[in-house]
């Protein structure tokens, strides 16, 4: 049995998450120093700069993530799967690839462009619910 396209775009979308994580712990590991991250991290210290922006880049995709997979997961169950439902998923997902490299590199119109797309893929897929 062949994965429906939207469950592929869940797993690349965990990958898209995985490459956040890891871009913020190592570059905040170079700006805290290891000293900081292998200690009890009682004492907060900011990300400045690329880290910070990363952290933030990360923040953003752990609040989406979550809707696009429900969304997926919902439609899925639903059997609403289809040509709207794929084409949803792909946005977020293309979004998403997009989003990182232009946060890092503190590109401000095409970030948000970026975002909307993931956001429009979100919709997309609800919008099967109803359509």
């Amino acid at each position: 049995m062949r994965m429906a396209f939207e469950l592929q775009m869940v797993g690349v979308a965990v990958l898209i998450g995985l490459v956040h994580l890891l871009c913020v712990a190592v570059i905040g590991d170079v700006q805290r120093g290891l000293k900081w991250s292998a200690g009890p991290r009682d004492a907060r210290i900011e990300l400045t700069g690329l880290g910070g922006r990363l952290e933030r880049a990360w923040a953003n995709f752990c609040e989406t993530f979550p809707l696009f997979v429900a969304a997926v997961v919902v439609t899925y169950l639903g059997g609403r799967i289809g040509v709207l439902t794929s084409i949803g998923a792909l946005l977020y997902v293309v979004g998403r690839v997009a989003y990182l490299p232009l946060y890092a590199f503190g590109v401000p119109w095409l970030r948000s462009v970026a975002w909307f797309v993931s956001l429009f893929g979100i919709i997309a897929i609800l919008l099967a619910l109803v359509v």
